[in-house]
């Protein structure tokens, strides 16, 4: 098989295969010689391992097995340390791009006093300011059910008073003995949420 499908197929896995296992680099390398590429990514050829790891310690960085299985191994020169960062860094862009958003649920009765609504709307708006979808449920018992309007009308009252941080997703609903709605945080405070993260993290990285 030709050299050049093996240096193809390295340089196409090699960030994947580093990533998912720790590499040999330097000395834990034991190969009687090895295919070379470069730190620019440039085809070398194929030297003897002293050879590779000397050409490595020349440019003061490591000697790393990226293809321990081709014929020879394909190693190749980079800073190890760098590479491991950057991997750090992207990794956790990556998880703060996916965009994780869970529905939580907040009870209410019909004949709530204010006191203990104004309690509920602030747990409320925690979860919206979190990114969190809010199933409002008010939950009737007895003769309670005979009034469903009493319920609608705190329902009503909560999507009034949170107008300006979310939108009624799902209208209110009767299900059973309880009446559900359905808030999510408004689109354009979610973007200037990420927008803020966004540049504290650019923000931490200038300070590291």
């Amino acid at each position: 098989m030709p050299a050049g499908f093996f240096i193809a197929r390295a340089r196409k896995k090699e960030v994947g295969a580093i990533a998912a296992q720790e590499p040999r680099l330097n000395d834990e390398i034991n190969v009687r010689e090895c295919r070379l590429i470069d730190y620019d990514g440039n085809q070398m050829g194929v030297f003897s391992l002293e050879q590779a790891q000397g050409i490595a310690d020349a440019a003061g960085l490591d000697l790393v097995e990226i293809a321990p299985n081709a014929d020879p191994p394909v190693c190749r020169v980079m800073d190890y340390g760098k590479f491991k960062y950057d991997q750090a860094i992207k990794a956790k862009q990556a998880r703060k791009n996916q965009t994780k958003i869970e529905i939580k649920e907040m009870k209410f009765r019909p004949k709530i006093d204010i006191g203990d609504y104004t309690t509920k709307k602030k747990h409320v708006l925690r979860f919206l300011d979190a990114g969190n979808k809010v199933k409002i449920t008010i939950m009737f018992r007895g003769r309670e059910m005979a009034h469903p309007d009493q319920g609608l009308s705190i329902l009503e009252r909560l999507a009034d008073d949170l107008k300006d941080v979310a939108v009624i997703e799902n209208q209110p609903k009767m299900e059973g003995r309880n009446m559900h709605m359905l808030i999510a945080p408004l689109p354009q405070n979610m973007k200037k949420k990420k927008d803020a993260e966004k540049d504290q993290d650019k923000q931490e990285g200038k300070e590291d």
